[in-house]
């Protein structure tokens, strides 16, 4: 069982698989040097990345986010406007203080090595990080896969299904009164105890939380208030993305609907340029290596921020207790596809990332308008089916193009799909859990050049395109 905060992490951008995961990872590793040989004996650390890490490592900051975890920073605490100086002196330097206080020799050109032809069989996302002491002995290494959403298993635990991810925010000993591992099982238990998904939630994360549902409810604001302070640096940040150089837009975008506010009362359409407005905002933040919340994962992380913004802004205004609902009926179903299939690009293309986060928001939109569960669970299947089969591709491996726009896109998806489930009954011929094992099998049917490796799709034939040579320049 996953809790709301295993589905909902704040960390920094671009990638949780490539950045979050690996960040964790780091930390990780040091730890269990400190445990099994001492931090103290370590002369020198080395670092080996392998398929979709090793592929898009570059433009995802891989490396950089390796780095900050063996030397002590946590994503969600990290400072995003220190993280680049921190990473360019352990360069200079050639030397890493591992946990923040013990210094060990790091040659980056040597000792980060990015093994683009090598893909490990258990999972693309591999990493292998390994210390050696000063006669070159290696004392420790261990293996991580970047499972998606900021999970990280090492080697050992992925092969035992039954393992809990690592990271998670909340212990895994708290007796749950409704546990679930279907969507169908969510439902029956909805109905013999007449509770909303939000509330069967929320029991569950109660308990998790030794019964204060108030420390609950101060989680879930947060999370919030770190969504909505996304937005609007989003909103008011201009120059360039890093690397590929390409001008922000959600700046100009914003000023723009906010100068012609009348003319925008006749526009029938307006409200949906302001939610794939909010979505965009949220991933240029994350193209920049901002702070996000993992939605589930942070290529998809602009889609639930925009749909609760709408939700917030043009149906109920700042309802506290709607915001919640929403972002625990949204966690559920973010559980549902996390535990039976994937949230990983790199496993199962974009369809796992963005079309998870449609599913989600839909459903949970749905939940805070008064539908009924069986309605709630038509809105995460039409979400989701209607991703099927969505490539990860993105150009010169950036979060960027195709990743910005397909947020927004799946933002104003997501309102479509509450809409049109809300207008029926319920009632549907395709299940919510039958169209999570298709996306799973349809991911793992995808050739790995389309599941984020940046070796097909937009990838390669954008190449002729003004935005591929200005990235890859």
């Amino acid at each position: 069982m996953l809790s709301i905060f295993d589905i909902f992490k704040v960390g920094i951008g671009p990638s949780s698989s490539h950045t979050v995961g690996p960040m964790w990872a780091g930390q990780r590793f040091v730890s269990e040097l400190h445990e099994k040989a001492g931090i103290d004996k370590a002369a020198t650390v080395k670092v080996n990345l392998y398929g979709s890490l090793a592929l898009t490592g570059h433009g995802h900051g891989t490396d950089k986010a390796t780095l900050l975890g063996l030397a002590g920073f946590q994503p969600n605490t990290v400072d995003p406007d220190e993280a680049d100086n921190i990473v360019e002196l352990i360069k200079t330097n050639q030397s890493i203080k591992l946990a923040g206080h013990h210094p060990v020799r790091f040659d980056y050109d040597a000792q980060m090595v990015f093994h683009n032809e090598t893909c490990l069989p258990e999972h693309p996302n591999g990493m292998q990080i390994l210390a050696k002491d000063r006669d070159g002995i290696v004392i420790h290494e261990n293996t991580y896969l970047s499972i998606g959403g900021g999970f990280i298993k090492t080697l050992a635990e992925f092969s035992q299904p039954s393992t809990s991810a690592d990271c998670k925010d909340t212990p895994d000993d708290a007796e749950i009164p409704y546990p679930f591992r279907s969507a169908e099982q969510l439902l029956t238990l909805c109905r013999e105890n007449n509770l909303s998904i939000a509330q069967l939630t929320m029991a569950n994360e109660q308990a998790r939380h030794q019964g204060d549902i108030d420390a609950v409810h101060s989680k879930i604001d947060s999370i919030w208030s770190v969504m909505k302070a996304c937005i609007d640096r989003g909103l008011s940040q201009e120059g360039h993305l890093p690397v590929s150089g390409i001008k922000r837009r959600s700046s100009n975008m914003h000023k723009h609907l906010m100068a012609n506010t009348e003319a925008m009362l006749s526009d029938h359409f307006a409200i949906m340029d302001w939610v794939t407005l909010f979505a965009m905002s949220v991933n240029e933040e994350n193209a920049c290596g901002g702070r996000v919340v993992t939605a589930p994962t942070n290529g998809a992380a602009g889609v639930i921020p925009a749909v609760l913004a709408y939700y917030t802004r043009f149906i109920s205004r700042n309802n506290t207790q709607g915001i919640r609902d929403f972002i625990a009926t949204a966690a559920a179903i973010g559980s549902l596809i996390k535990m039976n299939a994937s949230i990983s690009g790199a496993e199962a293309g974009c369809q796992a990332e963005v079309g998870s986060a449609c599913s989600m928001a839909a459903a949970a939109l749905v939940a805070v308008q008064g539908g009924t569960i069986e309605q709630v669970e038509n809105a995460a299947e039409i979400g989701m089916e209607h991703h099927l089969g969505m490539t990860c591709d993105p150009i010169a491996g950036l979060v960027q193009i195709p990743c910005i726009e397909r947020n927004g896109m799946a933002a104003i998806k997501a309102i479509t799909a509450a809409r049109l489930a809300m207008r029926g009954d319920g009632t549907h011929a395709v299940s919510l859990d039958s169209c999570i094992e298709t996306m799973y099998r349809t991911g793992l049917d995808l050739q790995a050049k389309y599941r984020e490796t940046s070796l097909g799709g937009l990838a390669i034939y954008a190449r002729e395109a003004k935005e591929y040579n200005a990235i890859v320049a």
